[in-house]
């Protein structure tokens, strides 16, 4: 493969890169606009789908501070969406938990893509998923030191 070849594949990969932010983004855009509900509640909602969680644990995820997650949390419950409950083994503390008929929204929105998606990668073979997940695992990273380098800029334009 000539060098050109390899850039302007490179090049490929960042445009197409791009693009797939761009792409999940307006999903998530026009999910929230459904659900009747902001980003970060969006967001609230996506990490419960995974299972219960406490509000420290969602402010911590979330960025948020506890009367922040307090706020969401209420706004969440009013649309039916949580419901928050003592945990079991401390009973001082509280577990917060999707309600089964945010799920099924989540699952409407949500489903098809996780399923033609699962489809599209039922194509690779286990060493091209290997290097699919190093790319998607090194892609994540590179955005998580990079967020934290941008969220300690000064904030605004100064001129």
């Amino acid at each position: 493969m000539s060098r050109e070849t390899v850039e302007g594949l490179r090049a490929q990969v960042g445009h197409e890169s791009q693009s797939l932010q761009a792409a999940v983004d307006s999903v998530d855009s026009a999910a929230a606009a459904v659900l009747g509900v902001n980003r970060t509640d969006l967001r609230c909602l996506e990490i419960l789908l995974a299972g219960d969680a406490t509000p420290s644990v969602l402010a911590t995820a979330l960025g948020l501070t506890s009367g922040s997650v307090t706020t969401m949390l209420d706004r969440l419950a009013k649309l039916d969406y949580v419901v928050r409950h003592p945990e079991p083994g401390d009973r001082r503390k509280v577990l917060v938990r999707i309600t089964p008929e945010a799920a099924a929204k989540a699952w409407e929105i949500y489903g098809p893509i996780a399923e033609e998606g699962a489809s599209d990668v039922g194509r690779y073979t286990a060493d091209e998923l290997r290097t699919v997940l190093d790319f998607l695992r090194s892609s994540r990273e590179l955005q998580e030191r990079h967020q934290s380098r941008i969220s300690a800029l000064p904030k605004g334009i100064r001129r």
